[in-house]
């Protein structure tokens, strides 16, 4: 688990989820571009909340380490479409089988 600090709060994500959020913050920067991305955290006060973060090229955040025994929340959509727009942005063209370039 990892404290994702944003603005003035700091909830609790899975490793995956928070570093992918880090790593689709830091693509949608250098690409100028926006989007919003909801993943399940556990808050302050220990209840399971929806956080939904703007990502944009003027993004503060932070990741930092935890040490719990708290269970991560479950987030395979959100690190799951985190990890397509990382890749579609980063890596924009495939090959098919034919050799024709297709764009993600």
């Amino acid at each position: 688990m990892k404290h994702v600090t944003y603005s003035d709060k700091s909830l609790l994500v899975g490793d995956d989820a928070a570093d992918l959020l880090m790593s689709y913050a830091t693509v949608l920067g250098r690409t100028d571009g926006t989007d919003t991305v909801t993943v399940h955290a556990i808050g302050v006060d220990g209840n399971e909340v929806d956080a939904t973060f703007l990502l944009n090229p003027s993004t503060i955040m932070m990741i930092e380490t935890a040490n719990t025994g708290v269970e991560e929340p479950d987030n395979e959509y959100a690190v799951e479409y985190m990890r397509e727009r990382v890749k579609a942005l980063t890596q924009p063209f495939e090959l098919r089988s034919d050799g024709e370039a297709f764009e993600h």
